[in-house]
């Protein structure tokens, strides 16, 4: 690619009145016209002296805004588009000859002859104008180009202003770059970048565009009557829109007038003229949808925002969020996401099969691969949109009262990832594997065993009102979901069963800032302001007993993202949406990629592992397990599995999360718009979601076990 630098104008003009400027353009094109053998520079200077060479003729290549597109992790299948300007340069060899010829048959006959300036056309098109005849701009392609990118490049908007205002001084500048734009570029590459430059009306920048928006093909493609009407747009795109009725005739007649120049220019035989001229125009046009909330398939929108939430935080990309959305819709970027298409649709339609995108109950799924942290899927029972008037009025009744709609059925709110707004969700006792993993790194082994009653009471205090203290203390005391859960634990049974008198004094007994620290390292990020002050630093951490029955808030992406920390063998992969992203020269960007650490010794990992597979109806290699809370799902994946269920006090929420060596999907069933609601939240709707959607994926794939500690 070649570029040129731009150097700063001298103010020729500035000491010259208009008339003095008329009179030696005026003899720079009659002088030019009478002696066309004669070097353009030297009539100049001789016309007007030195005013002329002290003219810039160094042109900077403009950054042409570019579409920026995005695929599924397939590298074919694209998700959307985002764009400021609808523009994609192709290269020439890619736009249909038709084109080329039309764009000189409308604009400039002798593109092929002349060294930038028409001179003969410049001196005709003077004289006529001065005369009072109808106006001629005789600016060629090169000058055209020219403006163009002098428009494009101009950093102020006076610049901008100046590069396209209808003056002499312009055309004397555009003569000048235009001279020397055709000593550095063939008229191939001219061509080549005007077509990539040019507007074609309706937000169509560029040839790419043009045929996309009016006849839904590449350029490659286009008839001789197509590019005709595209090449006659581009003098006037709005006077010749043909989806407009004052347009329509106009744009007819000016393709008709220009298939008559490639006639007469021999581009085309009067058989082809005959034709294209009975090729009926169209009157629609075809837009690409712009954005997350425009995606090919609705469902994909959620992974999208992610997507998209994830590039503003990348400093990579510019050092505000400004400059990154620019970037992003300008930049011409080609991205692979990690949006795995049969996770997603399986998701989607497990989900589907159990609720309904109008139930005010959400249902949110995230899958992440284990390793490298890349987001598989992102799934509701929502459609991605605006509220169009058709979501219901919030559940939160004072919401409602002042009426504030609901999420449903349609939100763009980040419902499974969290951000904004949304902080989380309380998740139950999933949290217990961050309890499990400290006390495994503190010297206690899976088999660590503790007799454990229906009730406990601990050493935490808390508010002697709340109804988790035991009667007339101040003392936390936790109860078990059934009283027959009683008895001697371990590790496997405890986790196994989701024992909450047996995790309690766990992590009395490690330390429940220990068990915080866990959770931090393995992503838990404490949206909650409330959260955040209790995990602020190990003091008040030390404090937080009911830590490990889950009442911080999360998302099913922390979740999901939290146990692939367990199949990863201790790594903490960062969450990301991207496999690939390639610039618009083709050049790799870094950014998105794996940014995995240690968090916790390969061995532990490898145990907490194990005892997590009794939850899910496995079974443990390195020791028993005694029941499980959600047994259906290994049968029903039929690989190796591990997981946990969770559940709030008076089932506020639903969780489960299940995971194999290529996949760890959790599953939500919450009420994002009121914490405090009174539904029951159901783990016959949340599981067999989850654990069908692990079942599809893993369909087809080989049985791979679970490695061992030390293996």
């Amino acid at each position: 690619m070649t570029f040129w630098t731009r150097k700063r104008e001298r103010s020729l003009f500035a000491n010259s009145g208009s008339l003095v400027i008329c009179g030696l353009l005026a003899g720079v094109v009659v002088a030019a016209a009478s002696f066309p053998a004669v070097a353009m520079s030297g009539l100049a200077a001789k016309a007007g002296s030195e005013s002329f060479a002290d003219l810039p003729s160094e042109l900077a290549k403009p950054a042409a805004p570019q579409v920026t597109r995005i695929f599924a992790s397939d590298g074919k299948t694209q998700i959307a588009v985002m764009y400021d300007e609808f523009r994609s340069d192709v290269p020439l060899d890619e736009i249909n000859v038709n084109m080329q010829n039309a764009i000189v048959a409308a604009e400039d006959h002798q593109f092929y002859e002349h060294n930038g300036v028409d001179l003969k056309g410049v001196a005709r098109a003077f004289v006529n104008n001065k005369q009072g005849g109808s106006q001629q701009g005789a600016s060629t392609l090169t000058m055209q180009y020219v403006r163009m990118t002098l428009a494009y490049t101009a950093k102020t908007p006076t610049e901008a202003i100046e590069a396209t205002k209808d003056t002499p001084e312009r055309k004397l500048t555009e003569m000048k770059y235009a001279m020397q734009v055709e000593k550095e570029l063939s008229k191939q590459q001219i061509l080549e970048r005007y077509l990539n430059m040019a507007p074609f009306g309706n937000s169509a920048y560029g040839v790419y565009a043009g045929s996309q928006v009016y006849f839904k093909k590449k350029p490659k493609d286009l008839t001789i009557a197509q590019a005709a009407l595209l090449a006659g747009m581009v003098k006037a795109p709005t006077a010749f829109d043909p989806t407009t009725a004052s347009g329509y005739p106009q744009a007819l007649d000016r393709r008709n007038y220009i298939i008559d120049n490639m006639l007469s220019l021999k581009m085309i035989t009067a058989e082809q003229a005959a034709t294209a001229k009975k090729e009926k125009l169209g009157k629609t046009t075809n837009h690409p949808g712009n954005g997350c909330t425009q995606v090919a398939k609705n469902n994909w929108g959620f992974f999208c925002d992610y997507f998209y939430r994830w590039w503003m935080t990348q400093s990579e990309f510019g050092a505000n969020t400004y400059d990154r959305e620019r970037q992003l819709k300008s930049g011409g970027y080609r991205i692979v996401t990690s949006l795995d298409l049969k996770a997603q649709a399986s998701a989607r339609k497990e989900i589907s099969d159990v609720t309904t995108d109008g139930n005010r109950n959400a249902l949110l799924i995230a899958a992440v691969q284990p390793g490298t942290g890349r987001v598989q899927a992102l799934a509701a029972n929502r459609k991605y949109k605006l509220d169009d008037g058709e979501n219901k009025p919030s559940s939160n009744p004072e919401l409602a009262a002042n009426g504030v709609k609901g999420t449903y059925p349609n939100t763009t709110n980040p419902i499974i990832t969290g951000g904004g707004d949304i902080t989380g969700y309380q998740a139950g006792s999933v949290f217990k594997m961050f309890t499990m993993v400290a006390a495994l790194e503190n010297g206690y082994g899976l088999d660590h065993s503790i007799t454990s009653g229906a009730t406990y009471k601990s050493g935490y205090v808390i508010d002697p009102s709340s109804d988790a203290a035991c009667p007339g203390t101040h003392f936390y005391c936790p109860r078990n979901a059934s009283a027959s859960e009683q008895g001697t634990f371990n590790m496997w049974t405890g986790f196994g069963k989701s024992v909450n008198t047996y995790f309690v004094p766990l992590e009395e007994q490690v330390g429940a800032d220990k068990v915080v620290d866990v959770a931090k390292r393995f992503g838990i990020q404490f949206r909650a302001g409330s959260d955040a002050a209790l995990v602020k630093d190990d003091a008040t951490a030390r404090t937080f007993g009911a830590f490990t029955l889950g009442v911080t808030s999360s998302t099913p992406l922390d979740i999901a993202n939290a146990y692939a920390t367990l199949a990863g063998d201790g790594m903490y992969c960062k969450p990301t949406p991207i496999q690939k992203i390639t610039s618009a020269d083709g050049t790799k960007v870094n950014a998105g990629q794996p940014q995995c650490t240690r968090v916790t010794s390969k061995d532990v990992a490898r145990e907490a592992l194990d005892a997590a597979r009794c939850p899910v109806g496995d079974q443990a290699q390195l020791g028993s397990c005694a029941g499980s809370t959600a047994p259906q799902v290994h049968s029903a994946v039929g690989h190796p599995v591990f997981g946990k269920t969770g559940t709030t006090d008076a089932d506020k929420t639903a969780a489960l999360v299940v995971g194999t060596r290529d996949t760890v999907v959790a599953g939500y069933l919450v009420n994002p718009d009121w914490s405090n609601h009174s539904d029951h939240m159901d783990h016959n709707i949340v599981n067999p979601a989850v654990w069908k959607t692990v079942a599809d994926f893993m369909k087809g794939k080989p049985v791979e076990e679970f490695k061992k500690p030390g293996e």
